[in-house]
């Protein structure tokens, strides 16, 4: 098969021809129509995210694509079904306490390694093989809109966060970076959860106010100054009333104090999900008042990706019409030019961009 293999941090991904997956007990194999390419893909490449990958990977973090070959413990899938192909991959031997890797992309701990070793490669290629708890079926869909399905992978990252967070229809939600790939994603999927309102927190003005144009009156736009007072008075006049829930998508780049602006703002018995960045280069971490948190009960709650199940769920709400693809402004790459993918999305990442590896192309 044709893949993409990075061999060293800091080189360009090589077109090669590698051996075909060889099926096990328990596994699927995924001929790969269509991966997406994050913003940040060319910093991972480049080593400066300091991912843990053994080299040289296929990389790329899931995908669409269709069913090749089941195990014969696989009951429901069959060859030739469009499926949704999720990287994260847990262990299976400590249901309680699993390891947990996104396959293709990081093993995210050294505990991780062994996983990522036996789950090596990710979607870059034409093939890939993957567990058979990490493909849904997603139904018959037309082979050109594949590319758009991966839109999926930035949609069920917030909505993890929302699951978590108990998000209730008509509740008033804040979106704290949502200018952010993942943030915009998630007030798609709030929208399609019945937030009753749902304030867009940014640096970007003119990002903010195009989620207004493309979702409605519901989304309040409210640019940040990155002065913690001031835009925490800011999120509550946008908000106009309690604010039940705080979705954190904020950039390793941004402060604690940022955090903290939209944080404080929820009401007493209210929920912040953190998902973001905060403190992973060094800079200031999360502080949060002990005798706040206490007397107004509230609940703050960590949240890496989303349940197993949430994948069928958001399916599910996409072929409602409750989230619609078309949203998300699409660019396509045959495979062989992934490196003009990565430089691609890493100049044109942004809300609602779908940067689209295309394995099932020719060059």
């Amino acid at each position: 098969m044709k893949a993409a293999v990075l061999n060293a941090f800091g080189a360009p991904l090589a077109i090669q021809t590698l051996p075909d997956p060889v099926l096990g007990t328990g596994e699927v194999i995924v001929d790969v129509a269509a991966a997406g390419v994050a913003g940040y893909t060319a910093r991972v490449f480049s080593g400066a995210r300091n991912y843990l990958l053994e080299l040289p990977i296929v990389p790329g973090a899931g995908g669409i694509g269709r069913i090749r070959a089941t195990s014969p413990d696989a009951t429901k899938l069959s060859v030739g079904d469009w499926v949704f192909c999720d990287p994260t991959v847990r262990s299976r031997d400590d249901a309680a306490n699993p390891d947990v890797i996104l396959q293709g992309w990081t093993a995210g701990s050294a505990a991780g390694l062994p996983l990522q070793r036996f789950y090596r490669h990710g979607s870059f290629a034409e093939r890939m093989l993957l567990p058979t708890e990490n493909v849904t079926r997603i139904g018959a869909i037309d082979a050109e809109d594949a590319g758009r399905w991966c839109a999926l992978s930035s949609l069920l990252v917030p909505y993890g966060g929302l699951l978590a967070g108990d998000l209730r229809a008509g509740e008033t939600l804040v979106v704290n970076g949502a200018t952010g790939g993942f943030g915009s994603a998630g007030v798609a999927v709030a929208l399609a959860m019945g937030a009753g309102k749902v304030v867009a927190t940014g640096r970007n003005g003119r990002a903010l106010e195009d989620l207004v144009r493309r979702f409605g009156s519901r989304v309040r736009p409210g640019p940040m100054t990155g002065v913690e007072a001031d835009d925490r008075r800011r999120i509550g006049e946008l908000a106009d009333g309690p604010i039940d829930c705080v979705l954190d998508f904020l950039p390793r780049e941004a402060t604690g104090a940022q955090v903290r602006a939209a944080a404080l703002a929820v009401r007493p018995g209210g929920r912040v999900v953190l998902m973001g960045g905060v403190g992973r280069q060094g800079g200031s971490d999360l502080e949060l008042p002990y005798s706040w948190l206490m007397r107004n009960d509230i609940t703050v709650r960590g949240k890496y990706m989303y349940p197993r199940d949430a994948v069928g769920r958001m399916v599910r709400l996409v072929r409602a019409g409750l989230i619609d693809l078309t949203q998300f402004d699409l660019t396509e790459f045959a495979l062989d030019d992934a490196n003009d993918a990565v430089a691609y999305a890493a100049a044109n990442a942004g809300p609602l961009r779908l940067t689209v590896l295309r394995p099932d192309r020719g060059g």
